[in-house]
């Protein structure tokens, strides 16, 4: 796939999509090239059917991501207009990551930082390697966090735990993450890679129209009441008693045999 930049690479193995950020030498801070790299590998994912999962991850063993590649922000930042434009770019990305409608799981092994944090906060879900590290030091640099920004880490770690790491700016340990809730499972960094497709195995096996609409509820819950669309919510629930695959479900069931999905 054409990602648009070398330093974002995507690839598939059976029905797990990877996303790679691939700028080891810098701890695979993003770049604006690498944001639109983001959105061309989303969105190529999301139009893939043969994709029933994405794995999303850094290069090498040091990072996963160290946030903004700050080399570059003379450039790209150099007026208000600029950074509005690189902001744009940067959320329009997120949000595709966020938003997509297939399950998502964070590789995290290393370094994982400012924006790196909040790029794992929006996959659904996260699995650490044993030597992970993750902190947010705004504090430490003069930065602000945007309210949802902010939101986001209260709502997976909540308000005590939120303060703790934007206040301290300091890094935390895997262990420290994992009792935190900021991730759902660590293990040891050699059994990382191994872990996370075995864990996305598990996902694209079954059926994908339950996972859609498990994803529409949850991202439904997380909005205040009268922003959701309950609506939208049960049709997908709807969509999947109306399904070939809920038929399939319930055959293999009584067959005692492992079901074939077709997301149909």
């Amino acid at each position: 796939m054409d990602t648009g930049s070398e330093r974002m690479v995507a690839a598939t193995e059976g029905a797990i999509g990877w996303m790679i950020f691939n700028h080891p030498a810098r701890h695979n801070a993003v770049s604006m090239a690498m944001w639109q790299g983001v959105v061309r590998i989303i969105e190529a994912f999301e139009a893939d059917p043969a994709v029933r999962a994405i794995i999303v991850t850094g290069a090498g063993e040091r990072a996963f991501v160290s946030g903004a590649d700050i080399s570059e922000f003379d450039e790209k930042r150099a007026s208000p207009a600029a950074i509005a434009e690189y902001d744009a770019v940067g959320e329009h990305a997120s949000q595709l990551l966020e938003t997509v409608a297939k399950p998502t799981i964070a590789m995290i092994r290393g370094y994982c930082i400012g924006g790196g944090v909040d790029l794992a906060l929006r996959c659904d879900i996260r699995i650490a390697s044993d030597d992970a590290r993750f902190g947010v030091p705004a504090a430490k640099l003069g930065l602000g966090y945007s309210f949802s920004d902010v939101n986001r880490l209260v709502g997976i770690v909540g308000p005590a735990f939120a303060k703790e790491i934007f206040y301290s700016g300091r890094q935390f340990t895997a262990a420290e993450a994992l009792h935190m809730g900021l991730v759902n499972r660590v293990v040891p960094a050699g059994e990382l890679k191994g872990s996370a497709r075995a864990l996305a195995d598990t996902v694209v096996g079954n059926a994908p129209l339950s996972i859609t609409a498990t994803k529409r509820c949850v991202g439904e819950a997380l909005k205040d009441a009268d922003q959701r669309d309950l609506a939208a919510c049960q049709a997908a629930v709807d969509a999947c008693y109306a399904s070939a695959d809920y038929v399939e479900g319930r055959t293999a069931f009584m067959e005692k045999r492992r079901p074939v999905f077709r997301a149909r």
